[in-house]
């Protein structure tokens, strides 16, 4: 039975990036307020933000070729490229701000630099690559940017990919040297010690199995899994940060804000390798082309990783299917979490979005040895011995209401928060973790408005260009981009 109710001020729940990030702006903003974080798992950072769970691509919009549309004219549209590639900024900004004071040690533990490029075979995908560089060039957001058809440089650049090609290939390629690889476990660690060391107590092993209004912010019901006591906290704010755990506690708060909200998981398998010679041979993010009716985060690539010091590649991901939300979740998610406001959106989803269900299912049914052909697209000669298969995180895109639709399914990420700011829930998956920051910053002002004017200055030495378009102002671009490499240690 539920025994005493403590009184706190912040509950976040979930223990990987974004209740991390979260905690330690809290934690410097209002540094006498009582924090509480609840991770289900027996360690933090274990289902979406563990190293082997995503690709560590930071996503600055330098290589990811869905945020980047081509119309019938040749017309590229920037617009998400750049609001992705200014929320990267804003995160590196914020490290830097840490690595400064002394939270973060070591920037090498988390985040190293590796080029971002993009690469499209064939006549048209050399003609897309092309005219996308030669549009993205001119902004001083991707200025950097260099492209290549001559096979001799791309071998150059990319000789695992290109060295001992046949002749007469087409493709095209363009690299950005100066993108990154982050470990987004590490630097969850990282930061829940600090908010730990600061006074904030964490639980592993406890799940919030219920959220209830109370007259002065939420009462939070929380089960010790290895005691299997029961207890309650009474929280003025809480956050749902616990990825794809985060729709069923959306859906127990009542909030109207979260009505018509529906979860589409995808699950997905990576081949990794640290043969030294393959690796020695790449030294990149590079993403093609996604097949058609392949959600955006299926987009095929091979990408050097650094994990605890040790570089590894990673190819993938082969989507599937699995009705679980979390990689550690049940096959009853998907149907639980069905309700009668979120299944007209469901239903209108599932008729728009046959040519994915084809996908998936054909991903379900691939062989390992087709699986592999794949790879050929990106390596000319494998050998299978020496890759190894493994499990990737589950990712829930979000099904939400729209008005022509009726419903529509978004590859993007959600806030969703109460009218009176009490309480906000995290829905969606890539670009996620790399705009961490931003969607914390944004939550801040939507949450705590009487709070937020006070704690604006020190907001601003967090993330110097907030508010600030860096395509508009190349001297701050300049600026803050080499202050946060040299911060980083990323030159």
């Amino acid at each position: 039975m539920p025994s005493t109710q403590e009184k706190v001020d912040v509950v976040l729940i979930g223990g990987g990036i974004m209740s991390s990030t979260l905690g330690a702006m809290l934690t410097e903003l209002q540094p006498e307020w009582d924090i509480r974080v609840y991770e289900k798992l027996d360690y933090v950072a274990e289902e979406s933000s563990d190293p082997w769970n995503n690709a560590g691509t930071g996503h600055a919009a330098l290589c990811e070729l869905n945020y980047t549309p081509e119309d019938e004219n040749g017309h590229i549209d920037l617009a998400k490229a750049s609001q992705i590639n200014e929320q990267f900024h804003h995160s590196r900004q914020y490290w830097s701000h840490l690595v400064d004071n002394g939270v973060l040690a070591q920037p090498k533990s988390f985040i190293n630099q590796v080029p971002h490029i993009s690469y499209g075979r064939g006549e048209k995908g050399r003609d897309y690559i092309k005219n996308r560089y030669e549009q993205m060039v001119r902004n001083p957001l991707f200025s950097e940017m260099e492209y290549t058809d001559d096979p001799d440089t791309q071998a150059e650049w990319l000789p695992l990919m290109f060295e001992g090609r046949g002749p007469g290939q087409v493709n095209g390629i363009s690299r950005t040297k100066i993108g990154s690889d982050v470990d987004f476990g590490s630097l969850s660690h990282q930061l829940l010690n600090y908010v730990g060391d600061k006074g904030a107590t964490i639980r592993t092993s406890h799940q919030v199995t219920d959220l209830e209004r109370s007259s002065d912010g939420w009462v939070v019901t929380v089960k010790d899994l290895l005691s299997h006591e029961t207890h309650k906290v009474n929280a003025k704010f809480v956050f749902v940060g616990a990825g794809g755990g985060a729709l069923p506690l959306l859906q127990k708060s009542g909030i109207p804000e979260g009505r018509g909200y529906g979860g589409f998981p995808v699950s997905g398998i990576f081949l990794r390798t640290s043969n030294p010679d393959l690796v020695a041979r790449h030294q990149a993010k590079v993403y093609g082309q996604a097949s058609f009716g392949a959600p955006a985060m299926s987009v095929p690539h091979l990408d050097t990783r650094v994990v605890d010091g040790k570089d590894y590649l990673l190819f993938g991901p082969y989507a599937g299917f699995s009705p679980k939300f979390l990689k550690g979740g049940r096959f009853t998610d998907l149907p639980f979490s069905v309700r009668g406001n979120n299944l007209p959106t469901m239903l209108n989803v599932a008729k728009d979005n046959t040519d994915l269900v084809t996908y998936l299912v054909s991903e379900l049914a691939a062989s390992k040895k087709s699986r592999f052909e794949s790879m050929h697209e990106f390596i000319p000669n494998i050998d299978p011995s020496d890759w190894e298969f493994i499990q990737a995180g589950q990712r829930v895109q979000v099904m939400k209401k729209d008005s022509n639709k009726g419903g529509v399914l978004s590859f993007g990420t959600e806030l969703i928060s109460s009218a009176d700011g009490s309480i906000a829930a995290l829905l969606g998956a890539s670009p996620g973790a790399s705009t961490a920051v931003s969607i914390m910053l944004n939550l801040l002002k939507t949450c705590f408005p009487r709070q937020y004017s006070s704690w604006e200055p020190s907001i601003k030495d967090m993330v110097p260009s907030l508010g600030r378009n860096l395509a508009d102002d190349e001297t701050l671009l300049k600026e803050l981009s080499e202050y946060t490499a040299r911060t980083l240690q990323l030159i």
